[in-house]
Formats: structure tokens, sequence, C-alpha cells
């Protein structure tokens, strides 16, 4: 199973909030092991998003590199 595959169907049946919550842990420990999950978290999002919700995502990216 790859990674994408693992993480949708480690998810897929959770709440919002049991997501919020791995999304809060990860960032906060700064854990190499769970970062890889949310750059595919973000591919999902990426992936269903307009070009005016990508250009949103891309201004407070870029925002937040300074």
């Amino acid at each position: 199973m790859n990674i994408k595959n693992y993480i949708i169907q480690n998810f897929k049946n959770d709440d919002i909030n049991k997501i919020k919550d791995a999304i809060d842990e990860a960032v906060k420990e700064y854990d190499e092991d769970t970062l890889p999950g949310l750059g595919i978290f973000f591919m999902l999002v990426w992936e269903k998003s307009d070009d005016i919700e990508k250009n949103t995502i891309l201004e407070r990216l870029k925002s937040n590199l300074k």
C-alpha cells in the first residue's frame, strides 16, 4: 500500500476533530514520520481546489515564508 492510500484509509472514517487533532499533533511535535501525511492532506485539498482557492493557499503560503 502506498502512503497516499494508507493516509486516506487511516482517516476516511474519522470526524473533523480527530483529523484536526492529528494535524495539530504532527505540527506541534514536528515528527518527521507524520509530516509526510500532511503532504498527502495538502495534495487532497489542492486537487479539489479551484483557481481562486489555489491562489488563496499560495498567498497564505507565500506570506508565511517571510
